[in-house]
């Protein structure tokens, strides 16, 4: 079964798991399997004024609607291409006084597409809206709770001039959007900023260690002529080689937790018993769990001591994080890797995370050496426990290389940002906003170490000379959330 656009892909009935994506020819890693523009998308609640409702970039200054005086654009152009999609919302905005909450106004965008196009397969989807999984079935009472709470809010806001629908297929849409609703990131790919539908890709099944990423591109509406602007989309792309017949897997959750964890995410998210090989042998949750070895090997209870000591840090510096209190997150850490340590090993969960947070919290405060030091071991950590080509090892590998960089570790920087460049060439593509800075900056560091290689005395003052007359550049502040995670789940 083919559609426009995905020709490279079929629907299979996958054994035990429903429905799935199989290849049809043979991809390479980096290859772009298909692309798929969202079936309906929103920006978050919080975030409305800062993020274009059209392409999902944060930008200084944009253009806000001047008839319901809620969504924002980048310019006429991203106004332009919306109008279609905010018609319907922007009049009934205004009709019902104010915005409602992102899910409500991801389910009417949805609702009113199928009133304009029917509700049966769009153009280039392999799958109707209808056909989706809802798991409305699998709610526990607080989801249907939240259930209830939404189809209300729904129906208040749903204008009495468009289509009705009844009751439970308004809460089937809502189903669909807890399960299959993706996050939308912005154009540094740093944070989430949005949740989109995309029913294709809510067909590719899940596996910890998949052979297929997803990364959303935020298209390009700047070049002059419109017929060289792209439209936002996702990209399914290729992480190993893909024989002919494969079937094509993603993950919905961050690797970097045991396999007794991850299942247990993925059963309270998604409603499924995860039967992956990595889940199955529990591949590499011996590298997680790693503690000393040798004649200072720790005992049981030293460990059980300081693992619980970590996960208490960890709350801490959540709440420090959020009040804004660097100097203490700093802090908090430094007093954790003292117990840390003696006892867990080089790759253990609990001293990757503490070494992660450590490091983008002492850049941000331009303490560059130490946060180099905590950056390196986190890499190699991350080196050991990641598939080769994961996106979420490019960007921590960028992250360190620029933080070694600034520090003024020239060759570590250098290495560390061609590493992150060969990971996200693959995962991100050469014309993604990301790899495209990750390149200059290569070119710059590369330009950098020669002169460092022919005279090191002259390098390291003009390196002074240089941040002398110009403001280094400061780390973005450190945020709360971890990396975007493929699927948005409402809180």
């Amino acid at each position: 079964m083919t559609k426009g656009g995905m020709e490279s892909v079929e629907v299979f009935t996958s054994e035990g798991k429903g429905r799935g994506l199989k290849a049809q020819k043979e991809f390479l890693p980096g290859d772009v399997i298909f692309a798929e523009p969202a079936y309906a998308a929103v920006v978050f609640d919080s975030l409305t004024h800062v993020i274009c409702h059209t392409c999902f970039k944060r930008q200084e200054r944009l253009h806000r609607c001047g008839q319901c005086k809620f969504a924002y654009y980048c310019d006429r152009t991203c106004q332009r291409a919306a109008w279609l999609n905010h018609k319907n919302e922007c009049s009934a905005i205004k009709r019902h006084g104010k915005a409602p909450t992102e899910n409500i106004r991801l389910a009417a965008r949805i609702m009113w597409k199928m009133e304009r196009e029917g509700s049966g397969l769009s153009e280039g989807c392999l799958v109707s809206i209808d056909d989706l999984q809802n798991h409305v079935e699998n709610f526990g009472e607080e989801e249907k709770k939240d259930l209830r709470v939404d189809v209300e809010s729904f129906l208040e806001f749903w204008p009495p001039q468009s289509q009705q629908f009844g009751m439970q297929y308004i809460s089937h849409i809502f189903g669909v959007i807890n399960c299959n609703a993706f996050t939308l990131s912005d154009q540094r790919g740093l944070q989430a900023v949005g949740v989109g539908i995309f029913p294709n890709l809510c067909q590719a099944n899940h596996d910890c260690w998949p052979n297929c990423t997803v990364i959303f591109n935020n298209g390009n509406h700047e070049a002059v002529r419109s017929m060289f602007h792209t439209q936002m989309r996702i990209e399914l792309r290729a992480l190993s080689k893909i024989s002919p017949g494969d079937e094509l897997t993603v993950s919905y959750v961050d690797f970097l937790n045991v396999s007794e964890e991850r299942r247990e995410q993925l059963k309270k998210q998604y409603y499924f018993d995860c039967t992956c090989e990595h889940c199955k042998k529990q591949i590499k949750d011996d590298l997680m769990l790693a503690v000393k070895e040798g004649e200072n090997k720790p005992s049981a209870e030293t460990v059980k001591e300081v693992i619980q000591f970590s996960k208490d840090t960890l709350e801490k510096i959540n709440k420090a994080r959020l009040e804004g209190v660097y100097h203490e997150v700093v802090k908090l850490c430094r007093d954790c890797l003292k117990k840390q340590e003696p006892v867990l090993g080089d790759t253990n969960l609990y001293l990757l995370r503490i070494l992660s947070i450590a490091s983008e919290v002492l850049s941000y405060l331009q303490m560059f050496e130490e946060a180099a030091d905590y950056a390196k071991r986190m890499v190699d950590g991350y080196m050991k426990i990641y598939h080769p080509n994961n996106a979420q090892l490019g960007m921590a590998v960028m992250r360190a290389g620029v933080t070694h960089w600034h520090a003024g570790l020239i060759e570590a920087g250098h290495g560390m940002i061609c590493k992150a460049y060969a990971i996200l060439l693959i995962t991100h593509g050469p014309s993604h906003p990301i790899t495209k800075d990750l390149e200059v900056m290569r070119v710059q560091t590369e330009m950098e170490l020669r002169m460092f290689q022919q005279n090191e005395f002259m390098y390291y003052k003009m390196r002074e000379a240089a941040l002398k007359n110009q403001k280094i550049q400061v780390m973005p502040e450190p945020s709360n959330e971890t990396a975007p995670s493929l699927f948005h789940k409402k809180e």
